[in-house]
């Protein structure tokens, strides 16, 4: 992912950008030490990547204070959340995969696929919960196809 500057943005501060983002939609700003627990790094590696945030325009910082994201950091991080909640959507409702597991998977895939994919993907969802509301469990019938395969039971998971 690109800044405005059309430098890169790497998969690590795209992590930071989307914990700030979570954490701060749940306060007025983030502090550093929440930042450190929920991505489990750190203290001083928060400071560079919030140093690196700062730098690049996408972060509000000041040591020890609290952080927030400005406007462009703001819609960047959007962008990293929205893909992470249509990979964790199709690994969990279209393909029946534990929701732990498909966390992990969205948070490592979501720096790896590009617009097009993603795109795809939120269409296939779209097409998937179209079938259902039509009378036909296309999910449902992958899960029960796979479960014939490979001798699991595939549970449903409910986001």
């Amino acid at each position: 992912m690109k800044t405005e500057s059309g430098q890169e943005l790497s998969a690590s501060l795209e992590d930071y950008l989307e914990a700030i983002f979570n954490l701060a939609d749940e306060s007025e700003g983030a502090r550093s030490k929440d930042i450190a627990e929920a991505l489990s790094v750190a203290r001083s590696s928060v400071t560079g990547a919030l140093q690196a945030l700062r730098e690049k325009g996408l972060a509000n910082y000041r040591p020890y204070g609290c952080i927030t994201l400005t406007e462009s950091g703001q819609a960047r991080a959007a962008e990293v959340v929205r893909k992470h909640n249509i990979l964790k959507s199709f690994f969990v409702n279209v393909l029946g995969v534990d929701a732990d597991v498909a966390q992990q998977a969205a948070c490592k895939a979501e720096h790896a696929l590009g617009p097009e994919i993603i795109s795809r993907l939120l269409s296939f969802i779209k097409y998937v919960t179209e079938s259902h509301r039509n009378g036909r469990d296309v999910a449902e019938e992958f899960r029960q196809f796979h479960e014939s395969r490979s001798g699991r039971k595939a549970r449903k998971i409910e986001p």
